[in-house]
């Protein structure tokens, strides 16, 4: 007698899909959706989003922000923030020719004990000397180190990635040579201490965008070099 063929279980329609929700200092904005036949596989994934379309600001748009997916609640992901990248088409608009690019890249503590790895950077209206490329990097790493020790890790991704980091090497570098732009094109966190579970934490306010007045500034017309 011939054996039953067994019954074949169709893989897609085994797995459900899963709610991908942003940390509480995002106010749990919706990400997008993932797919699992187990909840446990998906702990580890990483989930990829924009500024613009977290906070509703398509002017941030070219801000790429990344998140690993650590808990599951229901048909809830939780994650946590690991990094932001500016996206290679908007860096590749900063670059011209006879200008120069002043980049560091340096890890700082917050006053929470987190620790991540920032690449701050500023582009020249026209080329710079050594001597003047020299004392721009200098107070550049200066200002992030500084601003790591005084906020929380919070409040420091959430300046970081709205542009007030930015903003402020701008403001204490161009008097050493006349500068197009300033952006902190990446950051990445290198160490998480002990937190409490994300899923249980009480949401949080998102951040607030930088003041107008506070922005990276735009492309300014160019100056006069200072000999």
């Amino acid at each position: 007698m011939a054996r039953k063929a067994a019954k074949k279980v169709d893989a897609f329609r085994a797995k459900n899909w899963y709610q991908v929700l942003a940390p509480a200092e995002f106010n749990r904005a919706n990400i997008g959706e993932t797919l699992a036949d187990m909840p446990e596989k998906m702990i580890g994934r990483i989930m990829e989003s924009t500024l613009g379309d977290i906070t509703g600001d398509w002017a941030k748009q070219n801000t790429k922000m990344l998140f690993r997916i650590d808990e599951i609640g229901g048909n809830s992901a939780y994650t946590s923030f690991i990094g932001h990248e500016m996206t290679k088409d908007y860096m590749r608009s900063l670059v011209k020719r006879r200008t120069t690019k002043v980049d560091a890249n340096l890890v700082v503590t917050t006053k929470d004990g987190y620790k991540l790895r920032l690449k701050p950077l500023v582009f020249t209206v026209k080329r710079a000397r050594t001597s003047q490329i020299e004392s721009i990097r200098k107070i550049m790493v200066a200002v992030v180190a500084s601003r790591g020790k005084e906020l929380t890790f919070n409040e420091l991704v959430a300046d970081t990635v709205n542009g007030k980091v930015a903003a402020e090497i701008y403001k204490a570098t161009k008097n050493i040579y006349p500068l197009r732009r300033a952006e902190v094109a990446k950051s990445e966190v290198v160490f998480r201490p002990a937190v409490a579970s994300s899923a249980a934490a009480a949401p949080a306010a998102a951040p607030a965008p930088a003041p107008a007045a506070e922005a990276a500034p735009a492309p300014a017309p160019e100056e006069k070099p200072k000999e």
